[in-house]
C-alpha cells in the first residue's frame, strides 16, 4: 500500500484546502522543498503535488516551488503532479523536469480526446483524477457537478490507457471524516487498473481499512490534512501498512 504525502502549492507555499475551496486554505509551510525532504526522510515512496494556482489558471503557476521539490527529491522516489494540465506541451515539460506521473482531471472529463492523445504520446505516465460526490464526477475545482457516472468514466479512461485512477470523494476531502471505502472499492472492482484513494483519511483506522481492501485493486492513498495536523503519524502509518501487507520496512 503506497502512502503518498500531498504537497498542495498555492503562491509558492504548502497549503491544505477544505473541500477544494481556495478561500479556505491553511498554510502549513512556506518551504515546500523542506516539506518534501521531511516526507522523504520519513519513508515516503511517492509524492503527490498539486498546483492549485495552475488548476485555476489552466497552466503551471508554481514552477519555482515544483523545481525546488524535484531538486530535493532527485531520483529517490517518483513524483506525480496535477493542476492546470491542459495540453501535451505541459505534460512534456513536466516529464522533462523529472516528474514521473501527470494527473489529468477536469480536462479529461471536458476533453477526453486530449486524455486519449496524452496516453498515446506519454504511455505509462498519465494518471486520471476522478473527483466525485454521490457517484457523480465533479469538475472545475469541484465547483461543477456533472451527470457523468464515476464508474462509467473510469472504464472509459481505462480503455484509453491511463496508468491508474485517483478517486477523491469531494464531500470528505480535507474534512477528516474517514475514507469512503465502499465507493472506492466499487470503482476498483469495476476496472482492472490500480485505484488510489483520496479524501477523508483521518487516522490509523483508515489505513487499516484500506489495507483490508488492497487486494480489490487499491494501490495507495493520498494523505493530506491528517499528516499536517497530526491526527495521523506518517511513519507509524507506513509501518502499519507494511506490517499488514507482510512487507519489511
Amino acid at each position: 500500500m503506497l502512502l503518498i504525502p500531498a504537497i498542495d502549492l498555492k503562491d509558492g507555499q504548502c497549503v491544505r484546502l477544505r473541500q477544494g475551496d481556495l478561500k479556505d486554505a491553511t498554510i502549513f509551510s512556506q518551504d515546500p522543498q523542506a516539506m518534501a525532504r521531511k516526507w522523504l526522510d520519513q519513508g515516503a515512496r511517492r509524492l503527490h503535488l498539486v498546483d492549485l494556482n495552475g488548476a485555476i489558471a489552466g497552466k503551471p503557476k508554481n514552477e519555482a516551488a515544483i523545481q525546488a521539490i524535484l531538486k530535493e527529491v532527485g531520483d529517490e522516489i517518483p513524483v506525480q503532479i496535477g493542476g492546470g494540465i491542459r495540453d501535451l506541451d505541459t505534460i512534456e515539460h513536466y516529464l522533462d523536469l523529472g516528474i514521473q506521473y501527470v494527473i489529468i482531471g477536469t480536462a479529461a472529463v471536458k476533453n477526453p480526446g486530449f486524455l486519449q492523445d496524452a496516453c498515446t504520446a506519454f504511455s505509462g505516465h498519465v494518471i486520471v483524477g476522478l473527483d466525485a460526490k454521490d457517484g457523480k464526477v465533479a469538475t472545475d475545482g469541484w465547483s461543477k457537478l456533472t451527470k457523468h457516472d464515476v464508474i462509467d468514466l473510469g472504464r472509459k479512461f481505462e480503455d484509453y490507457g491511463v496508468e491508474s485512477i485517483i478517486y477523491t470523494d469531494i464531500g470528505r476531502d480535507g474534512m477528516l471524516t474517514g475514507v469512503n471505502i465502499e465507493a472506492t472499492v466499487r470503482l476498483s472492482q469495476a476496472v482492472k487498473i490500480p485505484v488510489i484513494a483520496s479524501g477523508g483519511v483521518t487516522n490509523l483506522k483508515d489505513i487499516e481499512a484500506l489495507c483490508d481492501v488492497e487486494d480489490e485493486g487499491i494501490e495507495g492513498v493520498i494523505l493530506g490534512r491528517s499528516i499536517y495536523e497530526g491526527t495521523l503519524d506518517f511513519q507509524e502509518a507506513q509501518t502499519l501498512a507494511d506490517e499488514l501487507n507482510g512487507e519489511e520496512n
